[in-house]
């Protein structure tokens, strides 16, 4: 069995051991139906998340139109992409994440009509070109098969905890680019199932999210292992966009909407209303009710004011702007230096 090359840091593994507790803390242990209910229900935005980052224009609205059958007017390739990522979520539940020929069919579905023998490794060599040319040249088309099979087994059989290994199979994945197309949208999938088989709270917290949101990062981790000559600084990127994630939605399984059990939900109750989060579609976190608590007292705090008060990270604090605004839970008046916060619907406490 080959070993991909990477180093356990100690950066690392106070990573993995965080993620451990957030997720023996925070998570709700979940039926397989009731999982792949949520996984269904973050559809959307999963799908969008993954073909935006391959530059795919359609919007959050049209994605659902086309999942709800309804008629999009947008070209043929982009509508064709949805309806194969709908196809390909369709059987997540499905795949063996440690399975190769389950690999093949996620491929086949995922790129149906797109490009010439989806579900087969290439046939020619690629490379990966950016601004200033080719960033990164594939292994020669020839040593893909074996590539692969190597890397699935060490996988399956590797002793290294399973947040890790999916850091390391996204990395090698994308190094060896074993497709002529569709590497990035089906090395992310499989890291999220990767990730499901640690637990089915990351069923419905994919990393096709977590990569959209910070993709200039994504790729500059991807670069500085390809110069390593290791996965150490993907793994690390990755562990802590994981861990970000966690953070934002924490608490966020625990809850139906808003249910006042707690001084939080007690104060955020008061505040907004047991029902605030029904009227937005939205399952507000601990995390999410801190930040609107404090919008609400301090309208003009900056992410980084928010960051210090709460003690989470920036980052933390900007992913969950990022949904409040997407949500429509929140809106920024006036520009970023001089402007304020408002949370809509304030006064409404039915």
């Amino acid at each position: 069995m080959q070993t991909p090359p990477f180093r356990i840091t100690s950066k690392i593994l106070n990573l993995v051991a965080e993620i451990s507790a957030k997720i023996e803390r925070y998570a709700i242990e979940l039926e397989q139906d009731t999982s792949l209910h949520l996984r269904k229900a973050n559809r959307i935005k999963t799908i969008h998340s993954s073909l935006a980052i391959e530059g795919n224009a359609l919007t959050e609205n049209q994605v659902r139109d086309i999942i709800n059958g309804k008629n999009v007017i947008a070209p043929v390739k982009e509508i064709q992409e949805v309806k194969n990522a709908i196809a390909t979520y369709d059987i997540f539940p499905l795949l063996n994440p440690f399975d190769e020929k389950d690999l093949l069919r996620a491929h086949r579905t995922m790129m149906e009509s797109l490009v010439d023998n989806p579900g087969q490794w290439r046939r020619c060599g690629v490379g990966v070109f950016g601004e200033t040319g080719c960033v990164h040249l594939a292994p020669p088309a020839d040593r893909v098969a074996q590539l692969m099979s190597e890397l699935f087994a060490w996988v399956k059989n590797a002793d290294d905890h399973l947040l890790i290994r999916s850091c390391v199979f996204h990395y090698e994945f994308e190094f060896i680019h074993p497709f002529l197309d569709g590497n990035g949208r089906i090395g992310r999938l499989w890291q999220s199932l990767l990730l499901s088989r640690l637990h089915p709270l990351f069923a419905h917290l994919p990393v096709e999210n977590m990569v959209h949101s910070n993709q200039q990062a994504y790729y500059d981790a991807i670069t500085a292992s390809n110069s390593a000559g290791e996965s150490t600084p993907f793994i690390e990127f990755m562990l802590g966009e994981i861990l970000e994630t966690l953070s934002a939605h924490q608490g966020q399984e625990k809850h139906d909407y808003d249910i006042a059990d707690s001084p939080l939900d007690r104060e955020f109750g008061t505040i907004f209303g047991n029902k605030f989060g029904i009227k937005f579609g939205i399952k507000f976190g601990d995390n999410d009710k801190k930040v609107l608590l404090l919008m609400n007292s301090n309208p003009s705090f900056s992410s980084q004011n928010i960051a210090n008060r709460l003690e989470i990270t920036k980052r933390g604090v900007e992913k969950i702007i990022k949904r409040l605004r997407e949500f429509k839970v929140i809106e920024r008046i006036g520009s970023n230096k001089t402007g304020y916060w408002k949370v809509n619907r304030i006064d409404e406490k039915s």
